[in-house]
């Protein structure tokens, strides 16, 4: 995996271009930090694509969500104590009429 900065993609975008296909990935850095993952796809694998990039984005929600829990101390939590939870904070939504 290459690894190009912003200034590279701004100054020589034909050659990051002609070698992305053989690359496969290249990341985008910024001030020697990633912020952009450059791949090469195709109509016929656009959806696929973006459906994985999609589960991927997902479950690393959900395990940031379960490391607070566990830094909260909330993953023990009953069924009981979800749910009164749950009503808590909708009940704390309903607009006055």
């Amino acid at each position: 995996m290459k690894f190009i900065t912003v200034r590279d993609l701004r100054t020589s975008p034909a050659r990051i271009w002609k070698e992305l296909p053989e690359e496969q990935e290249m990341v985008i850095t910024h001030n020697g930090k990633p912020i952009a993952l450059l791949t090469p796809i195709t109509d016929r694998n656009l959806e696929e694509t973006l459906a994985m990039i999609r589960r991927v984005k997902a479950i690393e929600a959900v395990k940031q969500m379960q490391q607070a829990s566990l830094e909260r101390g909330i993953h023990a939590l009953s069924m009981e104590e979800i749910n009164e939870e749950i009503r808590r904070v909708r009940t704390s939504r309903v607009e006055p009429e």
